[in-house]
């Protein structure tokens, strides 16, 4: 992502710090007989700083939003689907977007999935990379620490958690 910029090529894993994090968890969807009415994830972005999705074999779920309308992601089979978070949102200066996404429940059948969230020390400060900052792209993040916790404050205000970030 880096060199895509033609930044120095560590200068987003740098600010993870040297004790970083990476969480896996599972996810279980159990088979919902009113889709239409209840979600499996309501919509959110990621407060990590990438996460990589390991999708149902074959029951689709996952939706992205785009220009304020919900498209499906297809299930590719034997790939790993990479999503940027939040926090590298804020490490470009938001030249990488965290997408909001949510997830569907299936009448008929289950949906099981392994999310692994890489996450950047909690005494880590991060902010965007210096490069990225000039007269024709101001800062639009702060520095912040321990972001994570100032994710589950936001979401469960239903806010936006990048608002934490803001300038």
């Amino acid at each position: 992502m880096a060199r895509s910029l033609n930044l120095e090529e560590n200068c987003f894993l740098n600010q993870y710090g040297d004790q970083a994090t990476m969480q896996a968890r599972f996810n279980y969807y159990p088979v919902c007989p009113r889709p239409e009415q209840v979600l499996g994830v309501k919509p959110h972005a990621d407060g990590s700083a990438i996460t990589m999705l390991l999708q149902d074999k074959e029951v689709e779920g996952l939706q992205v939003l785009k220009d304020d309308q919900w498209f499906r992601v297809p299930i590719i089979p034997q790939a790993l689907l990479i999503n940027v978070g939040d926090q590298v949102e804020i490490m470009s200066n938001g030249i990488f977007k965290s997408p909001v996404h949510r997830v569907l429940t299936n009448s008929e059948r289950e949906r099981i999935t392994l999310a692994v969230f890489c996450i950047p020390h909690p005494d880590q400060e991060i902010g965007p990379v210096e490069e990225l900052i000039d007269e024709e792209r101001p800062r639009l993040y702060k520095k912040v620490k321990d972001y994570v916790s100032l994710y589950f404050q936001y979401y469960q205000k239903g806010r936006r958690p990048m608002e934490a970030a803001l300038i």
